[in-house]
């Protein structure tokens, strides 16, 4: 279990681009009399990617003893009642990749990509950045985990497809929960209290999106309890809920920053479910 969470903790860096995200996504907007020529773009790609790979490689090799064996691959499972975290750690992988995507979407459309470009390459990057971690595992005790390579290219894809289509954006965000009650000090390995789900926002429909219908949403959720304590029984527990579209309600009175954050993270108490 040490090892997994110790895995698992090296998401915490994606704490610092997650609560950046509003921002950039806020400002990404700038005023681009023209796309950014193709070299400059390349150029920026380069440096993105050799940045992210260059930190990790540090941080792996003095931390994580990447390159000290030779490499392994192992399959931990995906959200069967015997793996570690009840799949909810999958999850987070996909979520992880999914907003950093967006975040370096939003940087290079501030950058003045063209839109197409913009969600090609904010995909690829972090699909990148996060598959050399993954490679790195491979060389450590850790070893190369399928199912979170899986994860990741999932997160990758739903980020191009909701940067490629802004109507789907519309209707549809993905949100991590964070509960209440922590459990312990790193929040994006406490599974215990975490939840992860897909919102259906009403207001992206054309038949809801005047009225009061349009502050409502739909939920389809997922998350495991019990996995961290073997006195516990294990659950593994799929949601329904209807909640309060918190986006709309803070881009009406003007908070549009406020407004970007709650298209990624759902507050609790914010909506009814049933297990």
């Amino acid at each position: 279990m040490t090892l997994i969470i110790g895995k698992a903790c090296r998401r915490a860096w994606l704490l610092t681009m997650l609560l950046h995200a509003p921002t950039v996504l806020s400002q990404a907007r700038a005023a681009c009399d023209q796309p950014l020529p193709a070299a400059q773009q390349q150029q920026r790609l380069k440096t993105m990617v050799l940045a992210g790979t260059g930190l990790i490689t540090l941080w792996g090799v003095t931390n994580w003893d990447y390159f000290s064996r030779s490499p392994q691959s192992q399959s931990e499972g995906w959200f069967g009642p015997n793996t570690d975290e009840g799949g909810v750690d999958k999850l987070g992988h996909l979520y992880s990749v999914y907003v950093t995507s967006q975040a370096l979407g939003s940087l290079y459309e501030h950058w003045c990509f063209n839109a197409e470009d913009t969600a090609r390459y904010g995909a690829l990057t972090s699909f990148a950045i996060f598959g050399y971690m993954e490679l790195g595992d491979a060389f450590s005790d850790f070893g190369f985990s399928y199912e979170d390579f899986i994860a990741n290219a999932a997160g990758s894809a739903a980020s191009y497809y909701f940067s490629s289509y802004p109507a789907l954006a519309e209707k549809m965000d993905i949100r991590w929960e964070y509960g209440l009650k922590p459990q312990q000090a790193d929040v994006f390995t406490d599974y215990e209290n975490t939840k992860y789900l897909v919102a259906l926002k009403l207001a992206g429909f054309d038949a809801t999106r005047q009225g009061p219908l349009k502050y409502l949403e739909l939920h389809l959720g997922y998350y495991a309890r019990g996995f961290d304590d073997p006195t516990q029984i294990r659950e593994r527990n799929l949601y329904l809920g209807l909640g309060i579209n918190l986006s709309e309600l803070f881009r009406l009175a003007g908070y549009n920053k406020t407004a970007t954050l709650f298209n990624y993270y759902q507050p609790p108490g914010t909506y009814i479910a049933t297990d």
